[in-house]
């Protein structure tokens, strides 16, 4: 905090292909930082890194100007993301970038690894699309891993494409192009009742986690389905 009700911003750095900018946020009490695009990335190759800590009391929303484009590079070798988000206690953190497009060619693996204080607060949403219109997807290999009060809470690897043994058969994709999660971490649910897994539409079902948390994963035929499947995911968790 600012000592004015705000919230403050001591670190805001990017470099390379991701610049940072603070904007203008729509809630009283919470910054506002969208991740901009500085150049084509991540490329074949290239290995990126975005870290980001909501210190105690914080509201911070993290979005992005526009979507996130895998491209095959020069190198042979596969590209690198590596996103890192800490969470204080008390301190609210929205993780809320567009989505992440694997263009045919592209190899990536992309991590996300979250820590939480016992009393911090996530809603972290996750986009994938396989492919830009009309054409087959790159490789794309995501883990995320969630810790809360130093202990795990989700860990969850996932591969498409080419490589990937069944991706795109009726037990995973479907035929579908556009996958996706929300996850919810509250502590104000802790003592509530935890209900059963739940269908969210045909194609998205939310599971209850261990803890006061609840996750929600959806596949749909293109980017604007899915987003409405996640948006629909976020109501029903309130």
């Amino acid at each position: 905090m600012d000592g004015r009700g705000g919230i403050a911003l001591p670190v805001l750095v990017g470099d390379g292909p991701l610049a940072l900018r603070r904007t203008r946020s729509v809630v009283d009490g919470e910054a506002r930082v969208t991740v901009v695009g500085a150049m084509s990335a991540p490329l074949g190759g290239d290995r990126i890194a975005l870290e980001v800590t909501a210190g105690p009391g914080a509201r911070l929303r993290i979005g992005s100007a526009a979507a996130t484009i895998a491209l095959p590079g020069r190198s042979a070798g596969p590209a690198h993301y590596e996103i890192r988000l800490t969470v204080a206690d008390g301190a609210t953190l929205r993780w809320l970038p567009e989505p992440l497009i694997s263009a045919h060619g592209s190899d990536l693996r992309m991590t996300t690894r979250v820590e939480l204080a016992p009393t911090a607060r996530l809603v972290l949403r996750e986009e994938q699309i396989l492919g830009r219109t009309g054409e087959s997807p790159g490789h794309l290999t995501t883990r995320l891993t969630v810790h809360r009060a130093g202990r795990p809470l989700l860990d969850q690897e996932l591969a498409y494409g080419p490589g990937a043994p069944g991706w795109d058969g009726g037990a995973v994709l479907g035929g579908h192009r556009a996958v996706g999660q929300l996850l919810v971490v509250d502590p104000s649910r802790d003592s509530g009742p935890v209900a059963g897994p739940r269908l969210l539409g045909a194609t998205a079902v939310l599971t209850p986690l261990s803890g006061p948390a609840a996750l929600a994963t959806a596949v749909a035929p293109d980017a604007l389905q899915l987003r409405r499947a996640l948006d629909e995911a976020a109501a029903a968790v309130g």
